[in-house]
């Protein structure tokens, strides 16, 4: 019998100005200035034109107004770009970035360097100056996951770095549990924050994203985003959903497909090659059943609204709290994975998050339920994307094929995944990535100025 995991999905910054990093320290570059003919990132990621079920969700599950929602779904989208250019400004004084407020009108960016204020202020953000770079609180967090087997792990099963603290956070049964592991993994203690808590997530099992789906006839878990590979159609959900070579059938009990590849533990990614009998769509179910349409990938910024659907508790909405948290199930310890406050049940599992219209990740676990509340985490999507080769569905029109760069290292191509940082050319302008996303054929550096900028 399958274990039960869960599967689910769920006034704009434009007025700040562009960002220009003109006081900067001589050792980091100044970002060049968001081009002032180009569109707006709220319309580059379509989070200008949010569809009604995505606002009803968040009007129930965060509280807001209709003109709430809107704003901050722009501000969000804004953000991003924002944040992404002064990561790369910053370089390695950068301590992280995270939304606020009700409406996330209020951007704020970490660095280690208080020279750095004057400028991040400029920019339109709130600078936090702080003790450690982000790149050191991800180096204890990768010792303190180096470490965490056996009963250990199953002690202090959640591990993230939350910027807003700047500090690494170890969440444990007990006291003694955290400080054993920080100590098995010798970790500066002062960088590490205990949070003792009885909750022990779990891996909760139980095509359009958030449908049920059926595996051998025993689990059922739910679809999270269409994808292609080739000629061949499919979704990606949770590995421990099944793995390679399980067939499933769909929420009409018609046969449906076959896993083509499975990761778990250690990720937890999947996906199902399907057959002629089903089309890949770019819709998730939202509430009421309506549609909502995906039209990318771009990784949303930690404070940010997500809503996610899943065919045991339907739709809702959350916050993102942390990025690239490890979490220990019985069956295993899984990495990268996102903290979040959206509530999920079993079935749920593998089930599509989405913020805005960009497509976040598929349900891994949790604590909780949807009648008390809880804790859940998802599998980023990109990752997925890139590890198998996959190319998201989306609303967005492709306008050249997918495929694999001559150079992969420098020419942009459509269907990649790219991190913030990342250099490519594209007809001969050298660009850097501002937010981590899968290129579509529709958003070209010279025609997404909210993901790319001219270096």
């Amino acid at each position: 019998m399958a274990h039960r995991h869960i599967g689910a999905a769920c006034a704009a910054m434009t007025a700040l100005g562009a960002l220009v990093l003109t006081a900067l320290p001589q050792a980091a570059a100044a970002a060049p200035p968001v081009p002032a003919n180009g569109p707006s990132a709220a319309r580059t990621l379509g989070a200008d034109a949010p569809s009604t079920a995505v606002l009803r969700a968040l009007r129930r599950d965060l509280g807001l107004t209709d003109a709430q929602a809107r704003a901050r779904l722009e501000n969000e989208a804004e953000a991003g770009t924002r944040a992404g250019r002064m990561q790369i400004a910053l370089g390695r004084r950068f301590a992280g970035a995270w939304v606020s407020g009700m409406t996330s009108a209020d951007l704020t960016v970490a660095t280690t360097d208080a020279a750095d204020k004057s400028a991040i202020e400029a920019g339109g953000a709130k600078a936090a100056v702080v003790r450690t770079p982000l790149a050191d609180l991800k180096a204890a967090k990768a010792k303190l996951d180096s470490v965490t087997t056996g009963t250990t792990a199953l002690k202090a099963p959640v591990r993230y770095v939350d910027v807003r603290t700047n500090r690494v956070t170890v969440q444990a049964t007990s006291r003694t549990a955290a400080n054993s592991l920080i100590a098995a993994a010798g970790v500066d203690r002062k960088l590490v924050k205990v949070k003792v808590s009885a909750d022990r997530p779990r891996a909760l099992y139980d095509i359009r994203g958030g449908d049920a789906y059926y595996i051998e006839d025993i689990a059922r878990c739910s679809v999270g985003f269409a994808v292609t590979k080739g000629a061949q159609q499919g979704f990606a959900s949770a590995g421990h959903c099944g793995k390679a070579g399980d067939t499933t059938t769909g929420f009409n009990m018609v046969a449906q497909g076959t896993f083509q590849a499975s990761d778990f533990p250690g990720h937890d990614m999947s996906w199902v090659g399907v057959n002629s009998d089903w089309t890949a769509t770019s819709a998730v179910k939202g509430e009421g059943g309506q549609d909502v349409q995906v039209a990318g990938s771009a990784q949303a910024l930690i404070g940010a609204a997500i809503c996610r659907s899943g065919s045991t508790s339907g739709w809702h909405c959350g916050i993102i709290q942390q990025h690239d948290t490890s979490v220990t199930y019985a069956e295993g310890t899984v990495d990268g994975v996102t903290r979040t406050t959206v509530c999920a049940e079993p079935g749920d599992s593998g089930g599509p998050y989405v913020s805005g219209t960009q497509a976040q990740g598929v349900t891994s676990g949790g604590s909780g339920d949807c009648t008390s509340g809880g804790t859940t985490f998802y599998q980023p999507i990109n990752p997925v994307l890139s590890t198998y080769g996959l190319v998201l569905k989306t609303s967005a029109a492709q306008t050249e094929t997918p495929g694999t760069p001559v150079d992969p290292s420098s020419s942009w191509a459509s269907g990649r995944v790219y991190d913030v940082g990342a250099q490519v050319t594209y007809a001969g302008v050298t660009y850097q990535c501002l937010q981590s996303h899968q290129a579509q054929g529709a958003l070209q550096p010279s025609a997404a100025p909210a993901l790319w900028q001219r270096v």
